[in-house]
Parts: structure tokens; C-alpha cells; sequence
């Protein structure tokens, strides 16, 4: 399943022209220590998260939030973006249901219709972002235009405070 989402982001990225590289490393999910590996800055890194939004009249739906790798997220920002009561991660089953990958490997692409993306606005500061895809032993760089021109997130102050 997950060489598919792989296969379906080079796909992606080749048919728009985007400017990326693929990286192959040992696998790894956590932030901190895949930015190493990459030889990228955390803040560099998108870290994509499946996130729960409930309540305030839209129902339950799900969000791919984008941090940058170094950032936590503000949950009660999100919950107010989405006009929510309520928002929390998402199962871990329910995460790789809607984005057909592991923890820790899910891009910063919207595959499924039923997600909506959101990213920090500070992540969008950097020319280029690294981010696993859809592996844990396969990362991208991409061009921040790019990803933005392709993924279409809402933008949108959701990181924690530093």
C-alpha cells in the first residue's frame, strides 16, 4: 500500500512539472531524527499529522495538519480554523485508512478527497521542504512552490507558540 502513495506522489509531482528529489534512506519516522538523516533543518521538515475535528455544527471530519518538523501544533487553533469544539489526532487506524500509510510516513499531500490540508504558514518561509513520502525509507525534497501549487493547502497560524 504504501509504495502505492509513493507511486502516486511521483506521479504527481512528474505530470506538474514540480521540482523535487527523490531520497532513500534507512527507515525512520520521527522528525528530529529523519531531518539528520537528510541533512535538513527540523524546520525544513513537513510533518504531516491526521488530525480529529468534531462538533460546532460540521461534524466529524479529518484534517492532514502541516508543521514544520521542529513545531508542535496548536489543537484548539485548528478546532477554531475548522469552527469546531473539538479536535485531537486521529486513530492510528484511521490515519492509515485515509492516507494508505504507516505513522511517520505520510507526505504533505491531500491523497483523499476526505481530508482537508492545512499548514503553518511559518513552514511556507523555506525555498525548499523535505518530508517522508509516503515510506519510511523514502523521503522528497520539494520546491515550496511546488508543493504549495500542487497540495493547494489552507493557510493558517496552527503551530504552538514557541
Amino acid at each position: 500500500m504504501a509504495s502505492d502513495v509513493f507511486d502516486e506522489l511521483v506521479a504527481l509531482l512528474s505530470e506538474a512539472k514540480a521540482k523535487f528529489r527523490v531520497i532513500e534512506h534507512e527507515a525512520e519516522g520521527k522528525s528530529a531524527e529523519i531531518s539528520v538523516i537528510r541533512g535538513n533543518r527540523p524546520d525544513q521538515a513537513a510533518k504531516a499529522m491526521v488530525l480529529d475535528v468534531r462538533g460546532g455544527g460540521g461534524g466529524r471530519r479529518h484534517v492532514l495538519a502541516i508543521l514544520p518538523g521542529s513545531r508542535k501544533l496548536d489543537f484548539g487553533a485548528v478546532a477554531t480554523l475548522f469552527e469546531a469544539r473539538k479536535c485531537g489526532f486521529a486513530s492510528p487506524d484511521t490515519a492509515q485508512e485515509l492516507t494508505g500509510c504507516v505513522m511517520g510516513a505520510v507526505p504533505p499531500f491531500a491523497l483523499n478527497p476526505d481530508l482537508a490540508i492545512v499548514v503553518e504558514e511559518d513552514l511556507l518561509a523555506n525555498e525548499t521542504l523535505f518530508f517522508n513520502a509516503g515510506r519510511l525509507d523514502r523521503s522528497m525534497e520539494l520546491d515550496t512552490r511546488d508543493w504549495i501549487a500542487v497540495a493547494r493547502p489552507r493557510v493558517a497560524r496552527i503551530a504552538a507558540k514557541v
